[in-house]
């Protein structure tokens, strides 16, 4: 394919920023999207049309040959309708498929029909492709929920031959979400006739799994981060597709996810009271001391505040958090704020760690972006130990806002920081590789020494605000494995 040739890319997904999100997903393909919309390729974005998405600020208009149309899942009858949602600012052209009965809930993700919802969702993508006569180069679909984009396109849609030339990409932003449903779902699938393309171990125990599929099917695999590449092929990381994927292991590409530094950037950050760079850091301080008379906290001159913006599941490193923090906090002068929700075991000890160092720690229960922002912009540290992380954003966003990040060698947080040493003057963070609670004792000790070491703790920052992960850059590494498939 011609280097300079514009691509035709289909892009279907369960959450995009900011009409439907709970997580990094709903970031990751709204900014790639844009990414490539501003490249000048040819893309058009479909996700559901949840009854919680708010349409302020966007044109909702009718598309002919999109409206009034049926599907049979099973011994049900569906209808819907796909609109185009339009704004005033630059991007790609985004499709909402509108299905009240499947979608008219107040929750992204609920409900026994939760196999139907995301099946409909990538049938009716190709569905799209075909009443518009669009012919994607790229089917490019995101997790479980449009796995199954791949499969269909070698069984119930093979006979059209527009998608002769069309490869497909899946890419895996966390695989411990499998979208796993009994084999009793197979007639709504529409797979009766082709079970044979799908794992027969699966069957055999009278279950389907819609990743699995996808991962056996698509074109190309690709992942969050090049060391969580390498981490799914094992079965500490892999969750149960180790060997799938390791059969595959060609076709499995670690990409980092990029920054969306319109909204994530300290020199013009709307949602920070005061705005500040690498040059003038004076105005993080006044940041800080904001920040903590927001959070009932009491500011004190040097004391070094710990921020924590996250799910507070298992995934996220919590429970070393419990063994950690009450006896660093009795031990050494620093602060904490968290914001975050999840397991109540979680949002009991952050509510109890707030009340056993009452002006010291400040928990704010749920979640908040305005907050998310001002907790980056007004921490000097950042932590995040989790058990794993296909990518992780947070860490990214503290490096350009000068908060150094504390993390586990796992994942994007391997990729993306790197581990400070005073003599050289080089890295950008403090890194720790033992998931138990030693480790991070070693490592918050370690960033608390460091904090008190001005020139180190300077050049540092200094360092990390100077990293660029921009979309721009990981943006071009889509595209070109995307060249390659087609070339392949």
């Amino acid at each position: 394919m011609p280097k300079n040739s514009k691509l035709k890319i289909f892009l279907a997904c369960s959450e995009y920023t900011p009409l439907a999100k709970t997580g990094g997903l709903a970031d990751v393909s709204a900014a790639l999207s844009f990414f490539f919309d501003s490249e000048g390729h040819d893309i058009r974005v479909l996700i559901p049309f949840y009854a919680s998405i708010d349409l302020a600020g966007l044109e909702i208009e009718i598309v002919p040959g999109l409206q009034e149309l049926t599907m049979t899942l099973g011994d049900r009858v569906f209808n819907y309708w796909i609109v185009r949602a339009r704004s005033e600012g630059p991007g790609p052209d985004i499709y909402l498929l509108q299905c009240p009965e499947l979608y008219g809930g107040d929750e992204i993700y609920s409900g026994p029909d939760e196999h139907l919802r995301f099946i409909l969702l990538s049938r009716a993508a190709i569905e799209m492709c075909q009443q518009q006569a669009f012919a994607p180069d790229i089917f490019h679909c995101h997790d479980w929920h449009t796995a199954l984009v791949p499969v269909y396109l070698k069984t119930l849609y093979s006979w059209d031959r527009m998608f002769s030339a069309t490869k497909s990409v899946l890419t895996l932003h966390n695989i411990g979400y499998q979208g796993v449903f009994g084999a009793s779902v197979l007639d709504d699938m529409g797979l009766s006739d082709s079970g044979g393309e799908l794992d027969q171990e699966d069957l055999s125990h009278d279950r389907i799994n819609f990743l699995k599929t996808g991962v056996i099917h698509a074109d190309l695999l690709t992942t969050v981060s090049p060391t969580y590449a390498r981490e799914i092929l094992d079965p500490e990381y892999g969750m149960g597709l180790e060997s799938y994927l390791s059969q595959r292991v060609e076709s499995v590409v670690g990409i980092l996810n990029g920054v969306d530094y319109a909204e994530w950037n300290p020199e013009s950050d709307p949602l920070i009271p005061f705005t500040f760079s690498s040059r003038e850091l004076s105005e993080k301080e006044k940041n800080k001391q904001a920040l903590m008379e927001e959070m009932g906290l009491e500011y004190v001159f040097d004391r070094p505040l710990a921020g924590v913006v996250t799910r507070l599941t298992y995934q996220k490193g919590i429970d070393l958090m419990q063994h950690v923090l009450p006896d660093l906090l009795a031990a050494r002068d620093l602060a904490v704020v968290v914001l975050g929700s999840g397991e109540e075991e979680y949002e009991q000890f952050f509510q109890w760690l707030q009340s056993e160092f009452p002006g010291r720690v400040g928990f704010y229960q749920g979640f908040n972006n305005q907050l998310a922002h001002r907790i980056e912009a007004g921490s000097d540290l950042f932590l995040m130990p989790s058990r794993y992380e296909p990518c992780g954003l947070n860490q990214m966003y503290s490096l350009r806002y000068g908060t150094v990040p504390v993390v586990r060698a796992t994942g994007g947080l391997a990729d993306s920081v790197q581990h400070f040493d005073p003599g050289s003057g080089l890295g950008t963070g403090v890194v720790f590789h033992d998931y138990d609670a030693n480790g991070l004792r070693w490592a918050l000790n370690t960033a608390l020494d460091l904090y008190s070491n001005k020139n180190a703790w300077c050049r540092m920052v200094s360092n990390g605000m100077a990293k660029d992960y921009s979309w721009n850059e990981q943006g071009k590494i889509y595209i070109e494995r995307f060249k390659r498939l087609i070339d392949s």
